[in-house]
């Protein structure tokens, strides 16, 4: 179902979908923009949603994810026993079985985007906490780049070309994205930041080592376990992983010579085992030293 009203205030659409589309594991459902003007009824054009999406304003709770970003005015969200204040740049990320309800206020009027989807790769998101109960209201801002994905995400729906499923949930995602780390930003000081830049700069100079984390800790001023709290809180990697990663990395630009054997790479990255170097390689990247250099080489 389409609809869009004559003066560009309201656009909806709920997307039908197969079990084929199913099986992709992200799945968009709806999506649409409202412009409530002070006064305004809300939702607007309430019989042209299904019944549960009429009663926002009462509590319901869904069985799929939505996006809520408003962009103009302000009005309350309540959720899980939690009353927030929303106003111009908060974003609401509703979580399928939890009960909510929000409305703009009478006096001020709201602009809002939304975008609903569902799958198995955004529930693992839940279980990888990368949403959580815990996080589902952000103050982000007004951002052109977020406003645009869900100009595309209507453009994409709209018109419903071949895999037009596919560009919408990567749209989603960096949705997601950009709402997460903006609010990881906002909510670690200046001073983590530079925690993580000289360590990042401390391992990829030693990337042709052994690394030695409470050494960095020491240099750092801070406790090896609050360098782990800090590097992953940041970068979503312990310090070892991004250490392995940067190693692997430089491995690469290694192999890509043609006169480096992988005994000779793994000796200069500083692996007595070549053994032990070729299986944490082909771990990481999927392939052996030896096929990385065939592809390098173009012979694979």
């Amino acid at each position: 179902m389409d609809k869009k009203n004559n003066n560009n205030n309201t656009f909806l659409h709920y997307l039908p979908y197969s079990e084929e589309d199913e099986k992709l594991g992200m799945l968009c459902t709806t999506a649409g923009f409202v412009n409530v003007p002070p006064g305004g009824i809300y939702p607007p054009q309430k019989n042209d949603h299904p019944t549960l999406f009429r009663t926002v304003t009462e509590g319901r709770t869904l069985s799929e994810f939505q996006i809520v970003y408003v962009t103009d005015g302000e009005g309350t969200f309540i959720c899980d026993g939690s009353t927030y204040q929303v106003k111009t740049g908060c974003v609401m990320i509703l979580l399928p079985g939890l009960k909510h309800s929000y409305k703009p206020l009478t006096e001020t009027g709201w602009k809002e985007y939304w975008v609903g989807f569902k799958g198995d790769y955004f529930l693992r998101l839940l279980e990888e906490d990368r949403l959580s109960v815990e996080h589902i209201f952000f103050e982000t801002g007004l951002h052109d780049s977020i406003i645009s994905s869900f100009n595309q995400i209507f453009h994409e729906v709209q018109n419903q070309r071949p895999l037009y499923q596919l560009k919408t949930c990567a749209l989603i995602m960096y949705i997601i994205a950009e709402v997460l780390t903006r609010e990881r930003r906002e909510e670690q000081p200046n001073y983590y930041e530079k925690i993580v830049a000289k360590a990042k700069y401390m391992m990829e100079s030693n990337a042709y080592n052994d690394i030695n984390l409470s050494g960095i800790s020491e240099q750092l001023g801070i406790s090896t376990s609050r360098l782990n709290e800090i590097f992953k809180t940041y970068t979503s990697m312990t310090p070892y992983q991004y250490y392995i990663h940067t190693r692997v990395h430089k491995a690469e630009k290694l192999l890509e010579q043609e006169d480096i054997s992988v005994k000779e790479a793994a000796y200069r990255m500083g692996f007595e085992d070549q053994y032990y170097f070729s299986r944490l390689f082909k771990n990481k990247t999927g392939v052996s030293p030896s096929d990385w250099k065939k592809f390098a080489s173009g012979n694979g």
